[in-house]
């Protein structure tokens, strides 16, 4: 997991979460506060530490209870330290559930050259010959070329108004809805009109979403249909496809 340092050198801002904020040669960048973030967890955990300790106390006042035995333990412990140690632990518990969401969130820096969007620990670069439309696609952003192949796809729990004005102020073309959505089909195994090959990469990804969603391998399997020239798109438990016209 990348430290707090390397967050703000991939252009994460230290200001308001969602916030845009102009960058060196004209560019902006939209992202998540890592330090808001991370405070936001902290405070949910430490908030719940302390409903841990007020309901121990109340069950341990029932004739019957669920977790009767983890209540008296965590009742058994003396004031203040039992409050104390139950705020502190889910502080902890916070903290790292905080350095998680600033570690899975997407940053989008936005330039009249170039976008960049970073994930992790790894940044996806697009010259503005190749970013044709820019697409809200529910919780998704969506950049899409030229020949309306789709170039990149990530989750996106930034500001929606604020994405937009960033490329906007660009000068990209900017959709809230994919124009492309009705050419999705709902894939299952064995369908006809997927090239060689992309059938086995859909079933692999199939597998890989059951276990993890956002995966490496999810990602790593949609780069693959890419190649392929197919477009995929998820909804709920659901792999959906399509293919540029001309492909």
């Amino acid at each position: 997991m990348r430290g707090t340092g390397d967050l703000f050198e991939k252009g994460r801002s230290s200001g308001e979460a969602g916030a845009g904020r102009a960058d060196d040669g004209g560019a902006v960048v939209v992202a998540e506060s890592a330090w808001v973030l991370v405070l936001f967890w902290v405070g949910c955990g430490a908030l719940v530490g302390w409903l841990v300790v007020l309901l121990a106390g109340w069950l341990v006042t029932l004739p019957w209870a669920p977790l009767d035995k983890p209540a008296e333990l965590v009742s058994s412990v003396p004031e203040p330290w039992r409050t104390v140690g139950a705020v502190g632990v889910g502080a902890v518990l916070g903290l790292g559930l905080g350095l998680l969401a600033v570690h899975e969130s997407l940053a989008v820096r936005v330039s009249r050259r170039r976008v960049v969007l970073t994930v992790r620990d790894a940044s996806q670069e697009f010259g503005r010959d190749e970013v044709a439309l820019v697409v809200r696609d529910g919780k998704q952003l969506v950049l899409l070329g030229p020949d309306g192949m789709e170039i990149a796809r990530e989750r996106c729990d930034l500001s929606w108004q604020r994405v937009s004005d960033a490329f906007g102020g660009q000068g990209y073309r900017w959709s809230d809805e994919d124009p492309h959505r009705e050419e999705f089909r709902r894939w299952v195994p064995g369908m006809p009109g997927l090239p060689e090959g992309a059938d086995a990469l859909l079933r692999a990804r199939a597998a890989a979403r059951e276990k993890d969603g956002n995966s490496e391998d999810v990602r790593e399997l949609r780069r693959e249909l890419l190649r392929l020239r197919v477009v995929v798109r998820d909804e709920k438990q659901r792999q959906y496809w399509r293919m540029p016209r001309g492909s």
